[in-house]
């Protein structure tokens, strides 16, 4: 259970320090006159009572030493970033990273040059967030050199040190700020954090797309993700971002009635109102092919969904979802709700979510060119034409597939192709390894 604002789960972080795999590598670690400590997020997460997955741990042993300390125990280390003092020691299956600390030597908006250390609260004060830097050593105490607790405590998000100085050594933090005041916050964000997040706007421009595409998904998977967008928006960074304005009702709304925080559903409740926006959100944060094939059917099926001014019936749903997928429909009703438009019957309601789960196949136009070819239509333009026609019919009739349906779609099909054939069938067009007066094999 999360611990509640104003206080501290030290049982959790006693339950962290008890791992067995954890307990195994700090007595690797262990050394005269040298010390490893469990540091950042699995600290801060274990005092809020949260699940911990990663474990990072800091030491004074340098990274050679952290390998052959590491070797001789039976474990198995792995030289994931000596250039940065990292080394990924794995204990029974699990990897913890064990990084030599540092102290930052000079540093340009993105990336900073560092030097081996032995000081733990120099290590400290290189981070961002005050509650980023409490680390807790194998004897179980807890060491916070920057008030991180309080801060973590009051579920307050602040900068270590100066914020100015903090977001110039990486301009990545700003965004962090926001994600995680959206994630640990409570409250109105730290003053003197979104001063200085908004004073360095320009500063997002040097940042790679893919890595503000990855901090703006993380932080509209949080619970606090409306909030926040509002603040954004009210700075102008969410239009940065985005390059368009954002819909906060609907992100709000969903974030109320979702059961699990779905990130891209999420952008799309906030930005996509049409094909468009998923095209712009695929250059502006380079989006990956599925998230833009997702966002786009995701907007294929807004339109409809929202324009429907009668209420929707099960053979509505029915078509929606044979024309753009049983996710994109779900994922815009979800948005829509709590609309005035659409509204679902009991029937349509009942179906939907029977694509949503699973349970109900997705309807397969019944007809193939093929099966055509087989009657006498060539494969031009009378082809796509009969094709066209019988979908038409078969999607105003409510997608049926039982075989009455397909054969009265065939007949169609055949009728509208020969139509436009002239009233003739097209020429049969034969396969290319058949010769014209040899019987085929």
């Amino acid at each position: 259970m999360t611990a509640r604002p104003g206080t501290l789960d030290e049982a959790g972080l006693a339950a962290l320090l008890a791992r067995p795999r954890l307990r195994r590598v700090l007595a690797a670690l262990e050394a005269p006159g040298e010390e490893t400590r469990v540091v950042g997020g699995a600290v801060r997460d274990a005092l809020l009572g949260r699940p911990v997955a990663d474990i990072d741990l800091a030491t004074t042993l340098a990274p050679d030493e952290t390998l052959r300390r590491a070797a001789a125990s039976g474990l198995k280390p792995v030289p994931t970033g000596l250039a940065h003092g990292t080394v990924t020691v794995v204990a029974e299956g699990e990897p913890f990273e064990v990084t030599t600390l540092r102290e930052d030597v000079e540093t340009d908006g993105r990336h900073a040059v560092v030097r081996f250390g032995r000081d733990f609260a120099r290590d400290a004060a290189r981070r961002d967030f005050t509650i980023n830097a409490l680390s807790a050593d194998a004897g179980g105490r807890l060491h916070d050199t920057v008030g991180g607790a309080a801060d973590l405590a009051a579920r307050r998000v602040r900068f270590i040190g100066d914020a100015a100085q903090r977001i110039s050594e990486d301009y990545l933090r700003v965004l962090r700020f926001f994600r995680f005041h959206a994630r640990y916050g409570c409250g109105p964000l730290d003053r003197e954090g979104l001063a200085a997040a908004v004073a360095a706007r320009d500063g997002l421009a040097i940042l790679s797309r893919e890595r503000v595409r990855a901090e703006l998904l993380k932080l509209l998977a949080a619970p606090g993700a409306p909030a926040v967008a509002g603040v954004l928006a009210g700075t102008g960074l969410l239009q940065r971002l985005l390059g368009g304005v954002g819909d906060l009702g609907r992100l709000a709304r969903l974030n109320e009635i979702e059961d699990r925080p779905d990130p891209v559903r999420r952008l799309g409740a906030l930005a996509v109102f049409s094909g468009a926006d998923a095209d712009r959100l695929r250059e502006t944060l380079r989006l990956s092919r599925s998230e833009h094939a997702r966002l786009s059917a995701y907007a294929g099926a807004l339109a409809p969904l929202h324009g429907a001014m009668a209420p929707l019936a099960a053979a509505d749903i029915r078509r929606l979802v044979a024309g753009h997928g049983p996710e994109a429909v779900a994922d815009a009703a979800l948005v829509l709700a709590g609309e005035p438009r659409p509204v679902l019957g009991p029937d349509a309601a009942a179906l939907l979510a029977g694509f949503a789960s699973g349970a109900e196949p997705v309807p397969v136009f019944p007809v193939t060119g093929a099966a055509l070819v087989a009657r006498g239509v060539g494969t031009g333009r009378s082809l796509g034409l009969g094709l066209a026609a019988a979908r038409r019919a078969w999607l105003a009739e409510g997608c049926p597939v039982d075989p009455a349906a397909r054969a009265r779609l065939v007949a169609l099909a055949l009728a509208a192709a020969r139509e436009a054939a002239g009233g003739t069938p097209d020429p049969v067009v034969r396969s290319p390894r058949t010769r014209p007066g040899r019987r085929e094999g």
